[in-house]
């Protein structure tokens, strides 16, 4: 999930946008925008997975090109958490609150125990190695769910796999399910409240995706749909995704991070104020970790 986009933000650039009024019910065009903290990232890898841990209220990111996962305590600023980890890229808990990360690297998902030890949770696919785990959620009934896109400068070797895909592991990770296989570059995904609608974004063509989940968690192909796209002329692609408890959804795109209603209503954005040509900050990916006024429930 990235957090940021270019070498250098204008500070006087960045502005919350409103494209109409329901935006005002969750941020307002007055909030100030702060950055918390810079100089992450590389053309390996961006400063990507910000992840909430309320017990220790701090901030866990991937700064995955330092191999290193930083934690951010507000009003103390940036530490190291831990080092190595595998180029690790988006993180999340699952429901014992254990650390799952997707490692660039290993190309697996692993599940830090309570002890400290890693258990891995999928690093292949039918004998193929997976490609590069990016992001990874986990629904109430505890099934992993991650999104496993081809992006190793590396050319791909004979027994890897053949496609980007977007997995599901139930929770005695006994079964792994290849949920759908025609994305370009899946990368961040994530529930709706009720759980009955899974979107995944494609960062290579620019939009998000949602899909009805049927009864046994797997997905209903026929409901697929396009439920945004997120292209222009600025820097920026679809990437790491939330949704609050309003249904509300939240994503990277073109020039910032969009707020969209749960019908796919574009309400306003985060603009991050990068003028860069598109193709270098994309090369080069987030340097920058920026906050604003979210809502509680993210």
């Amino acid at each position: 999930m990235s957090v940021g986009v270019s070498r250098v933000l204008s500070q006087s650039s960045k502005r919350i946008e409103q494209l109409a009024p329901e935006l005002e019910k969750i941020i307002a065009q007055s909030e100030p925008i702060q950055s918390l903290a810079e100089g992450f990232g590389g053309p390996l890898g961006p400063a990507e997975g910000p992840l909430w841990w309320k017990e220790g209220r701090y901030l866990l990111f991937s700064d995955i090109h330092n191999n290193k996962r930083m934690k951010y305590v507000p009003g103390q600023g940036v530490t190291v958490f831990q080092e190595p980890t595998n180029r690790a890229n988006g993180l999340t808990r699952d429901l014992q609150g254990r650390l799952l990360a997707c490692e660039h690297d290993s190309r697996r998902v692993t599940r830090q125990e309570l002890d400290g030890s890693l258990t891995v949770i999928a690093n292949s696919f039918q004998g193929r190695r997976l490609n590069r785990p990016n992001d990874v959620v986990v629904k109430s009934d505890g099934c992993i769910y991650f999104t496993d896109p081809w992006t190793s400068p590396a050319a791909a070797e004979q027994w890897d796999l053949t496609f980007a895909g977007v997995f599901r592991v139930t929770p005695d990770l006994g079964t792994m399910t290849l949920l759908v296989g025609d994305f370009v570059l899946p990368n961040g995904l994530a529930f709706t409240p009720d759980e009955k609608v899974l979107y995944i974004n494609d960062s290579r063509r620019g939009h998000i995706r949602a899909f009805d989940l049927l009864p046994n968690g797997t997905l209903a192909k026929q409901t697929d749909r396009v439920f945004a796209d997120l292209r222009g002329d600025e820097p920026g692609v679809p990437d790491g995704m939330k949704v609050d408890v309003e249904g509300n959804v939240y994503c990277g795109g073109a020039g910032g991070i969009w707020i969209m209603d749960p019908r796919g209503k574009k309400l306003g954005r985060i603009v991050h104020g990068a003028r860069k040509s598109r193709r270098r900050a994309q090369a080069e990916g987030g340097r920058h970790l920026v906050a604003s006024a979210w809502p509680t429930a993210l």
